[in-house]
């Protein structure tokens, strides 16, 4: 792939491609979660719109709860860590499985520690919501930890007929106080020659960051006011890129995917519509107003005034209060408007008591609730797995590896498994398949059959790994178990002598003699 000359440039090409899903992206945004994509033009702090429902941010906050916790679920890990048979094999084979497997477990708990430690779910919970509204989102790890969401309008990305992507450019607003000092000082001088001899230069600079596909690797670098930093230059692997443009609806052939809002973005504006029309008709019907009859002989001063039981010189018929007859036309508001909410409730999952309300979620509520929205968004969180759950796995392990908090093993020893939707997440699944498999040899054969054909330690093992739990000092050794029924057995034995057997045999070992059958 040949790369730009100038990255601004590139920049200011790719988006005319992107105009139009902005465009749309912004109208979503209007009727959902407005600070998410604010209008084009719009200065820090400005106002924003304002409407009469705000049933598209419940929708969008609810639902974007939900996936969060399925792609990042707390204390619980969304992938797995498997060898090939081959690795095994080299291993030891199928005796050692069970170490294999306990091994994997500390080597994804360490992985799970980091993401816990680093601000990861907040901003991915951030990027779920411009998803769903805008229906692209560029993520970015940082090399510190934790991740950085761009929303659409601040990066532009180019893709192939198949859906790979081939370039990438953000931009970011910094103070150049703080480039690198190698290119500070130009910059600040092209920044005084363009203010001009009475102008003020500006206080912050666009930096672009490119990355582009090249051969099997990615290429990176950034442009600050037509100067590369050299510090920037740098490469990726292709398969642990820290940046990964998502799309929620991919479609064939286009560079950005279509949200989840923008498909029922006619019911969002008509319920804003309705509902404005239903406040503002409830506010004129709850408007008290009184009518006088001006050849009437009562006076309004006298009415205005007066307090309750008084009585005052005046004919019932000279005053009448206004009334406005909508009932019936404001129950067909309501009526419309509940249907649009239901419609929209399944949508958005709002209807689905996926997860209770509780301190503590169970491994089996995640996995019910992935099975749920798998089925219910018709495989876009498994495209989410896709997109950026594998990479983001890919590039953590590289990350802990080059930190040294992993091994450095082989890059084809292990294969990471994200397990979402219509499979479980984390090793529930593995659990459940040990718990039926006891239960099918004890129906089969009985309680002994587990003791002739099971091995039991074995089976602890993998009990352990697949709950999650540290299994040293928690499980006795084998040895130590045989020591303690070994020990069981001789005081079994000494109380079935009893006490007048055993004073025997002591008084016959100090007389250097053995009973008969003991040689």
């Amino acid at each position: 792939m040949q790369l730009p000359v100038s990255l601004k440039q590139e920049y200011e090409r790719l988006s005319t491609d992107r105009s139009p899903y902005l465009l749309r992206a912004r109208d979503a945004s209007k009727y959902t979660v407005p600070t998410l994509l604010p209008p084009e033009g719009r200065t820090s702090g400005g106002k924003l719109r304002s409407g009469y429902s705000n049933y598209g941010a419940r929708c969008v906050n609810s639902l974007a709860s939900k996936l969060l916790l399925a792609i990042l679920p707390a204390r619980q890990s969304f992938f797995r860590l498997q060898v090939g048979d081959n690795i095994l094999a080299q291993l030891g084979g199928p005796q050692v499985r069970a170490d294999v497997e306990r091994a994997l477990a500390d080597y994804e708990a360490i992985i799970q520690s980091d993401i816990e430690e680093t601000p990861t779910r907040t901003p991915v919970g951030e990027g779920v919501k411009h998803l769903l509204v805008a229906g692209n989102v560029l993520t970015y790890m940082l090399p510190e930890g934790g991740v950085k969401c761009y929303p659409l309008h601040s990066y532009v990305c180019q893709r192939d007929d198949s859906g790979n992507v081939l370039r990438t450019i953000a931009e970011d607003r910094v103070s150049p106080m703080t480039l690198p000092e190698s290119i500070r000082g130009a910059v600040k001088a092209r920044l005084l020659e363009r203010a001009g001899q009475h102008g003020h230069p500006d206080k912050t600079v666009t930096v672009y960051t490119g990355v582009f596909r090249n051969g099997n690797h990615w290429r990176v670098w950034q442009e600050v006011e037509g100067i590369n930093v050299p510090e920037s230059d740098g490469s990726y692997p292709l398969d642990a890129s820290p940046w990964m443009p998502l799309r929620w609806t991919p479609v064939s052939g286009e560079s950005y995917g279509r949200g989840l809002v923008e498909d029922y973005l006619g019911y969002f504006i008509s319920l804003e519509a309705l509902t404005a029309a239903l406040v503002k008709g409830t506010a004129v019907a709850a408007k008290v107003v009184y009518l006088r009859n001006p050849n009437g002989v009562t006076k309004a001063s006298a009415l205005t005034r007066s307090e309750t039981g008084d009585v005052i010189d005046g004919k019932p018929d000279d005053v009448h209060a206004l009334q406005s007859e909508k009932t019936q036309d404001f129950r067909t508001a309501r009526e419309m408007i509940n249907d649009l909410k239901e419609e929209l409730a399944y949508a958005f999952a709002l209807n689905q008591a996926i997860q209770r309300n509780a301190e503590r979620v169970t491994a089996e509520e995640i996995r019910y609730m992935a099975q749920e929205l798998d089925s219910l968004l018709g495989g876009n969180y498994s495209t989410l797995s896709q997109e950026f759950q594998r990479p983001f796995l890919r590039r953590k392990m590289l990350e802990l590896e080059k930190a040294g908090k992993l091994p450095a093993l082989p890059k084809k020893a292990l294969r990471p498994v994200i397990v979402t939707g219509l499979d479980a997440l984390g090793r529930g699944a593995e659990l459940d398949n040990l718990r039926a498999l006891v239960k099918d040899i004890v129906d089969l054969g009985g309680p002994q059959a587990l003791e002739t054909y099971v091995s039991f330690d074995d089976l602890l093992k993998r009990l352990t790994t697949a709950r999650g739990v540290k299994a040293d000092g928690l499980i006795k050794p084998k040895e130590v178990v045989a020591a303690e029924q070994q020990q069981k057995q001789q005081l079994a034995m000494m109380q079935q002598l009893g006490p007048n057997a055993i004073n025997q045999m002591g008084q016959l070992a100090k007389a250097g003699m053995a009973p008969q059958g003991t040689q």
